[in-house]
């Protein structure tokens, strides 16, 4: 985020005639040649002014461009996609003896930002300073530059315009969008509170092993019995944990997905993992998030979303690099492997099934390139059979209440049905 005022990079200066000027000039040389022709002093001496007219006016603007100094603040810099964000842009006259004249300003956008927004500053004296803003409000994730800027100034009579390209553009980080899901302890089996951590120590409440206390020691970990021993106070030691370990993997395949935009079956995959990371993450799960290039950072829900933010289609042809990497982790099966997937081919679908683990969950995208709707239906169908919890979505909107069903414990025999949002 940029918020100081920075002067102007170097850059071309465009001088230009405006409409008024044209015509003034226009008229100056049809009066001349009128006087010419009809020997009237009084018209050659008209045109000859009218024709000095622009050049003179643009003699006032000689260094206005290189007095402009701008900067650029994003409130915030990133933003979830859907959400606003304010682009504050300062102007100042760097001189301390000339103004600057009709100063106009247009700051760069890109496309699926919209227009770009132009601002009359108007006159502008010595070391004045002016503020204007505006609103962008990003459908789409990813990284947008905004600017540079565009300055612009014309002369007191209005004929001549000069414009110049500064600063250097600042960039606004679009996060995916997130829907908040079920609460964890009901989708990994665990008991009481929505807690991932596992005690390890084998000490319970009743018989804890104590130690002195600490400077900074919280009161209520004082231990009173092994205190009235002791003679002296004791708190209880911290249970050792250890964290679950989950997995999800992203398919971002070109060809496994339809649409552009917000409504785009890729938008709708990368929203879903979104809120599923973000989701084991805030919750205290140790995640690893792959796509089928490899593995995205997720050492924080931040970080994940950042990473998925300016995660591009790829041009792989097929999942099973990413079906590999979910088999060959470290540390052991994870509790929890949830798939997001696009369009799959029956190979795709088999060796998915054959992932052996904790809790498996398949995230179906309705609208991607499915060859048919009964192959839809048929992947569903066969992950439930072999064990998976499948669920299928069109939009992110329909994923909470049916991870909410699909978190539920599992039946003791047969498949599970694969959950459909509504179409």
């Amino acid at each position: 985020m940029t918020g100081q005022s920075t002067p102007p990079e170097p850059s071309r200066t465009r001088r230009t005639l405006t409409v008024r000027g044209g015509l003034v000039l226009f008229f100056g040389v049809l009066a001349l040649v009128a006087g010419l022709v009809t020997r009237q002093r009084e018209a050659v001496g008209l045109g000859v002014l009218l024709i000095a007219v622009p050049s003179v006016a643009s003699l006032v603007l000689v260094g206005a461009a290189a007095r402009i100094v701008n900067g650029r603040t994003l409130v915030p810099n990133r933003v979830p996609a859907g959400h606003e964000a304010r682009v504050l842009v300062r102007i100042g006259n760097a001189s301390s003896v000339w103004p600057v004249t009709s100063v106009f300003v247009q700051d760069g956008l890109p496309v699926p930002l919209g227009t770009h927004p132009r601002f009359t500053i108007g006159y502008l004296g010595a070391r004045a300073v002016r503020d204007v803003s505006y609103l962008v409000r990003p459908a789409v994730r990813g990284s947008y530059a905004i600017g540079p800027l565009m300055v612009g100034m014309t002369d007191p009579l209005g004929c001549v315009r000069v414009t110049r390209v500064v600063g250097s553009p600042s960039h606004l980080l679009v996060t995916p969008s997130t829907v908040p899901l079920s609460p964890l302890g009901a989708v990994d089996g665990s008991q009481g509170e929505e807690s991932p951590r596992r005690s390890v120590t084998g000490v319970g409440e009743q018989d804890p092993v104590p130690r002195e206390y600490r400077y900074g020691d919280e009161l209520r970990r004082v231990h009173w019995r092994s205190t009235a021993k002791h003679g002296e106070l004791m708190v209880r030691r911290d249970e050792q944990h250890r964290r679950e370990h989950s997995a999800v993997l992203l398919d971002t395949r070109l060809r496994a997905h339809l649409g552009e935009g917000p409504a785009g079956s890729l938008e709708t995959a990368v929203s879903a993992a979104a809120s599923v990371a973000v989701h084991l993450i805030d919750n205290g799960h140790e995640l690893r998030l792959y796509t089928e290039r490899g593995r995205v950072p997720t050492a924080v829900s931040s970080e994940a979303l950042d990473s998925l933010a300016v995660t591009a289609p790829s041009d792989v042809p097929g999942l099973l690099g990413g079906f590999d990497m979910l088999g060959a982790q470290r540390g052991g099966s994870p509790s929890l492997v949830v798939a997001v997937l696009g369009a799959m081919d029956p190979e795709e679908v088999a060796a998915l099934s054959a992932i052996r683990g904790g809790t498996r969950l398949a995230v179906l995208c309705a609208r991607a390139a499915w060859s048919s709707a009964d192959a839809l239906n048929g992947a569903g169908e066969l992950l439930a059979s072999a064990g998976w919890r499948v669920l299928t979505v069109s939009t992110p909107r329909e994923l909470p209440p049916l991870w909410r069903r699909a978190s539920a414990p599992a039946p003791a025999a047969g498949p599970t049905t694969p959950l459909e949002g509504p179409r």
